[in-house]
């Protein structure tokens, strides 16, 4: 915003409610995944006769058109006029404003007076009183630079000053809510395997991370879980500082609630979320005992996409010699699972305990999209070792509107326990197809791939084959 004084055009629209008792001091916060988020705030406030009113300490990156004020002491006070200003303090702003005044300059050997004529980054330009040019060199130099009182104009934090009209002057009870960029938060997850791979135990926390140039003290905090839209803003929006600090709340269970077509997740006590911070709360008391299962996926034609509108009759097309199996940890979000809750879009951290030392050790991340209650969650959680997988063409025919392809894939495990793989195959030629002969049964996964769900002994090799003809 460039700006510094105008008018409100587009105040939120809040519907009147009646007027309430006066109210402590108080400041709520809910925070959205889109980096943004809506602070509200309730403060006492001295509205003269003339209607003028400083309401100073927002959010350095506040969106000035969203501010929405209202009364509590009267219910007929309104906004009339509001300007936002921000410019605040700085070393340079101050030169700026001292230009044709008197300054002391201290250096590590000598302290100049005189009236400052011009500065930049390297030197600044005085004239002494007996009208002669002093430079003195900043770099490395100044320690100090003297002004008198702060001009005018300037201040130290951002400051809205509004025109209230009022037929009760004095002091007044507001609420005052705006959205300001700078704010944003997201889930992280742990689970722990147990050492069967068979049950596990899950922790979850909101990383709440605050650039919006304001610290919150005592908020009430909330967050929205979901895809809220927004229109996108007409300018830039400054991106500002990330946070820096690091800090991670007392253990305490959100409570959690559906809100509109999204999920609202709500601190039980107040909380300080300070300026350029990341803060770790607590979602939810850890589910302990869920039962998870481990799977392995050979999927060697990958995640490639095709244009299934279209035919692919060269021999070669589609070969691969990818070898990796990967592994998946799944696992049902539902209370009968010790879980059914909503999980809110985030990284799932995922460790075991090695049975020596009792150190728990890192084994793979994954990331989630928001979960309702009831859903099942398959965790990519890195490559097997142990397990090798290999495909290739035994078979390829061809002549007009016809096309056959025979497919060998070899699966050898490694371990010294039995497993299955899933063997995931897409039919990728031609959109009709048919498979006419093969070594296991399939399952159809959609019109356009087939998996194999097959044993391999420890320290074995499983073969699939089949044969699948194209028509058109």
């Amino acid at each position: 915003m460039n700006a510094k004084n105008w008018i409100v055009m587009g105040l939120i629209c809040v519907m009147a409610l009646p007027v309430a008792a006066a109210e402590k001091e108080s400041v709520a916060l809910t925070v959205y995944n889109g980096g943004y988020g809506v602070v509200r705030e309730i403060r006492n406030l001295d509205i003269g006769e003339d209607g003028n009113v400083k309401f100073k300490d927002v959010a350095r990156r506040i969106d000035a058109t969203t501010v929405h004020f209202k009364s509590l002491t009267d219910e007929a006070a309104k906004l009339l006029e509001q300007n936002y200003q921000y410019d605040l303090v700085s070393a340079d702003k101050l030169l700026k404003k001292y230009i044709d005044r008197k300054i002391e300059v201290i250096c590590e050997e000598q302290t100049y007076s005189g009236t400052l004529l011009s500065f930049d980054g390297g030197q600044l330009v005085l004239r002494s009183k007996d009208g002669g040019i002093i430079m003195v060199q900043r770099p490395d130099n100044v320690r100090d630079i003297r002004f008198g009182a702060l001009p005018g104009g300037l201040l130290t934090r951002p400051t809205l000053l509004w025109k209230v009209f009022t037929q009760k002057p004095g002091k007044h009870t507001c609420e005052v809510t705006y959205q300001t960029t700078g704010l944003g938060w997201h889930a992280e997850y742990v689970l722990v395997l147990g050492g069967d791979d068979a049950m596990a135990n899950l922790s979850g926390w909101v990383s709440v991370n605050n650039a919006s140039g304001k610290t919150y003290k005592d908020a009430k905090l909330k967050f929205i879980a979901g895809d809220v839209r927004r229109v996108r803003p007409t300018t830039p929006e400054y991106g500002g500082p990330e946070a820096k600090r690091m800090s991670r709340g007392m253990a305490a269970p959100m409570r959690e609630k559906a809100f509109f077509e999204y999920h609202m997740y709500t601190l039980p006590r107040p909380s300080t979320v300070a300026d350029n911070e990341t803060k770790q709360l607590e979602m939810f008391t850890p589910a302990r005992g869920l039962k998870v299962e481990k799977k392995y996926l050979y999927n060697p034609m990958g995640q490639r996409r095709w244009h299934w509108s279209g035919r692919y009759t060269g021999r070669s097309y589609g070969l691969t010699s990818y070898k990796k199996v990967q592994v998946f940890i799944e696992f049902q979000n539902s209370l009968k699972n010790k879980l059914g809750i909503p999980l809110p879009a985030g990284k799932i951290r995922v460790y075991k305990q090695d049975p020596e030392d009792k150190a728990l050790e890192f084994i793979g991340e994954e990331r989630i999209d928001h979960t309702p209650k009831d859903e099942k969650l398959s965790l990519q959680i890195g490559n097997a070792f142990d397990v090798v997988g290999e495909r290739k063409q035994k078979d390829y025919k061809t002549r007009p509107h016809w096309m056959l392809e025979e497919i060998e894939i070899k699966v050898r495990n490694h371990k010294k326990t039995d497993i299955t793989v899933r063997i995931k195959e897409p039919m990728y030629r031609c959109k009709n197809w048919e498979i006419t002969a093969r070594t296991h049964e399939f399952t159809k996964l959609d019109s356009r791939n087939i998996a194999f769900d097959v044993p391999v002994k420890a320290d074995g090799e499983t073969v699939v084959t089949y044969t699948v003809e194209y028509t058109w």
